[in-house]
């Protein structure tokens, strides 16, 4: 594609573009360009009206034809000023182009309003620096996330061309990503697949429910690797990458994660489903952990780079496995 101009007119910034490709989807398009926007504030900006496409209103979904002319007038955004900080992180891989962390719990992966330093990207710019712009400005080299308490593989780009490969491989779900979750009960089934939509909890803002208002089609696959009775060892499979995910499905399919305080994993009312017997080894676990047993075991995909395959693992952080450890213990 080539750009006509990227004018700045006072705090107002026009963009223009004659399109170059084709069967293209507009929001897709734009998401790649040069614009400083994520591909999810782009769509809302299409559907507002914001983008014309020959100077008419078009749709998220249109697909752009070779000299197409392609406009958006938007304000630049507030400059976000992150500092780089000392901040011990866990390097699985690094090359020119990415660097894979194995995330600590109780870190979270970028600075926020109320949040502004403590985060993975703090620990980033002080030990690399070069990091892509990334989908805002205050997310460079973000190209997912994990919540706070969960731990392990997350990986980071150094390059925006980088990032946007990746990134797309995410939207396409052409990412592998591999999840171990401890959770109370054993399901019936050896395998399963959960399929439920995913929205904001009508009861609590900052929580996701399963519910048809407002929500996505989310899909979480999973496999019983070891059955304890009352507790199980689960690899978890997201075939979709909402808020909460594995969380929310396996709460609602009532099989919470040991630990989580927002979804039912430390309620004692899970003794009524896996036996009244088992309250002193509830409160034991408590003891030994303080999260969502949840960590993100491996991730695999194609590197931008050299078009290989790349499969990365992270090791399990001590918590768990002193709770699968105490777990062993009473199973004998």
């Amino acid at each position: 594609m080539k750009k006509d101009n990227n004018e700045n007119i006072g705090d107002i910034r026009e963009w223009r573009e004659v399109v170059r490709s084709e069967n293209i989807r507009l929001d897709t398009y734009l998401s790649k360009s040069s614009l400083p926007f994520s591909r999810s504030h782009i769509n809302k900006k299409i559907k507002e009206g914001e983008v014309l496409v020959n100077g008419e209103k078009s749709k998220p979904s249109y697909l752009v034809k070779k000299g197409d002319i392609v406009e958006f007038t938007y304000k630049p955004r507030t400059p976000f000023e992150i500092n780089p900080q000392e901040i011990p992180i866990f390097v699985l891989y690094e090359d020119e182009d990415i660097i894979v962390l194995n995330k600590q719990k109780g870190m979270v992966v970028h600075p926020a309003k109320g949040n502004s330093d403590g985060t993975l990207v703090n620990a980033l710019l002080y030990y690399c620096s070069d990091l892509s712009e990334g989908s805002a400005m205050d997310r460079p080299g973000v190209i997912h996330r994990l919540d706070e308490d969960t731990t392990g593989v997350i990986v980071f780009a150094k390059t925006q061309r980088v990032h946007a490969k990746i990134a797309d491989q995410f939207q396409k779900r052409k990412v592998n990503k591999i999840y171990l979750a401890l959770v109370w009960g054993t399901p019936p089934m050896k395998e399963g697949k959960i399929v439920a939509p995913i929205g904001r909890s009508p009861f609590d803002r900052k929580l996701m429910a399963v519910t048809p208002l407002n929500s996505r089609d989310s899909v979480t696959k999973f496999k019983i690797l070891y059955s304890y009775g009352f507790a199980s060892i689960l690899k978890v499979l997201l075939e979709t990458g909402r808020t909460h995910q594995i969380r929310v499905h396996l709460s609602h399919l009532g099989y919470p994660v040991i630990g989580d305080p927002g979804y039912g994993g430390r309620d004692k009312k899970i003794l009524r489903r896996i036996g009244l017997d088992y309250e002193n080894v509830f409160d034991k676990i408590m003891e030994i952990i303080d999260r969502q047993a949840l960590h993100a075991a491996s991730i695999e995909f194609t590197h931008p780079a050299n078009n290989k395959k790349i499969k990365i693992t992270a090791p399990l952080h001590g918590d768990m496995k002193k709770l699968i450890k105490f777990l062993n213990e009473v199973n004998r």
